[in-house]
């Protein structure tokens, strides 16, 4: 393992992340603490002030790794059907990853969900998320254009399409995580496949797979 000119692993940005990570998921958001995180880090809570000067700029940067976390956790092969791609995104985007990733989908929805609702009280949280969120939507958008050009879905308008998938989603990845419901993200794929086949895929080109 490599070192800083501090003679630091080249890593320590690494623990503080996973720390605030466990920290966060341990203690929420409102009683989260720079001593919370130290806690949870195998250094002083001095190393974290020297990498962060207050808790708001760790959490920015936090923030970011988690959505960087979230996008590796949701990227969907490139190549095969454009009906197989959007359905295998909307799976991983309600489920996480077929292969387990850094995170546990649901802790990491949840602690997610912690930083976002302070989103409309900070001006980066809220940039970040926006971001993210373009990221995502755009991959919906080019999926179903693809669809589109190959005839393998009707002429509607991307966007819409991308609106209605992640809107929906967003709201039963919060519903589950929020209330004792553990069947919202199942009803939500039934429902969303339904949908789907009633209105964008051409009937020529859905089977019983769908």
């Amino acid at each position: 393992m490599g070192a800083n000119a501090d003679g630091e692993p080249v890593d320590t940005e690494e623990a503080i992340m996973q720390a605030t990570y466990r920290a966060l998921c341990k203690h929420g958001y409102a009683n989260l603490t720079m001593q919370a995180i130290a806690d949870e880090f195998d250094k002083t809570k001095g190393v974290l002030h020297y990498h962060y000067d207050t808790k708001e700029a760790l959490l920015v940067a936090f923030l970011e790794y988690l959505l960087s976390a979230f996008e590796q956790n949701i990227a969907v092969e490139g190549r095969g059907d454009p009906d197989e791609r959007l359905e295998a995104l909307i799976d991983t985007l309600l489920f996480g990853p077929p292969e387990r990733g850094t995170f546990d989908h649901w802790e990491l929805t949840t602690a997610m969900l912690e930083v976002r609702t302070e989103a409309p009280h900070n001006d980066e949280f809220r940039r970040q998320l926006s971001r993210n969120y373009e990221r995502v939507e755009a991959t919906v958008i080019a999926i179903v254009e693809d669809g589109i050009e190959r005839g393998v879905f009707r002429d509607v308008d991307p966007e819409q399409v991308a609106t209605l998938l992640l809107a929906s989603i967003n709201g039963s990845r919060i519903y589950q995580v929020t209330l004792e419901r553990d069947d919202v993200a199942e009803i939500t794929r039934a429902s969303l496949r339904a949908i789907l086949r009633e209105w964008l895929y051409r009937s020529d080109s859905t089977d019983d797979t769908h």
